[in-house]
């Protein structure tokens, strides 16, 4: 009895063709360059014009700031409520990413402190306060990611610089962010929005006044994130 043979494949035949969908999963189409590039300065473009005149702003300044066409703008943000929640997601995500920058390049924590709270000043964070009201979804779970992101971020920063006896150890994250706020927020008229050289000017000030040891007594307790959040929700 012969036992069954293997067929063997003629090396003369032309190879079968192969489905590249069979060899590989299938992918999601990358975002074009260009497009990448148009969402993010139309999310600037909105930063800067809503510090200035508020989330009110006028779309199609919006989108001539940006230097983009009105179409694009709505393609990448349908309508105002849209454009809003990502200016701060924005804002956010890159403050975050100055906290963790700073603090791993910087040569000490002050010294990282110092240039995460001058840099969060120039990505406008002050400005995201005045946006955080009325009808703003302040419980959508990506600003909530973002917010712990950021906090998260913030409190290693502060911590590190107080453990190593740079900076005083009776102020919170909570202290910074309120000083970082305020003193990073255009003052009130037209005539008030050039004022980037007294806002890191008075930064500085403020900042001089973290180093340790401390030199006077602060009144009250240090503030937290969460004092904050139960005090202005």
């Amino acid at each position: 009895m012969k036992r069954p043979t293997t067929p063997v494949a003629d090396p003369s035949a032309p190879e079968a063709a192969v489905d590249p969908s069979a060899a590989e999963p299938a992918r999601l189409p990358r975002a074009r360059a260009d497009a990448v590039r148009n969402r993010e300065r139309i999310l600037v473009a909105a930063r800067e014009l809503f510090v200035e005149q508020g989330s009110a702003a006028p779309f199609d300044e919006v989108a001539r700031r940006a230097g983009v066409g009105n179409a694009t703008l709505y393609r990448h943000f349908p309508d105002r409520a849209a454009l809003v929640h990502h200016v701060v997601l924005f804002v956010m995500d890159r403050v975050r990413a100055q906290a963790e920058d700073s603090l791993a390049e910087e040569p000490d924590a002050f010294a990282a402190l110092c240039r995460f709270t001058h840099a969060a000043a120039d990505e406008r964070i002050g400005a995201l306060c005045p946006m955080l009201s009325g009808d703003f979804d302040q419980e959508h779970p990506e600003l909530l990611a973002a917010r712990e992101a950021l906090a998260e971020a913030v409190e290693v920063l502060v911590t590190a610089g107080q453990e190593t006896g740079l900076i005083r150890t009776d102020i919170g994250v909570g202290d910074l962010m309120v000083a970082l706020s305020q003193l990073s927020r255009p003052l009130p008229g037209i005539a008030c929005l050039d004022v980037d050289g007294f806002v890191h000017r008075h930064l500085q000030l403020f900042l001089d006044g973290l180093r340790a040891p401390a030199r006077s007594e602060l009144p009250g307790s240090a503030a937290t994130l969460e004092d904050l959040r139960q005090k202005t929700m």
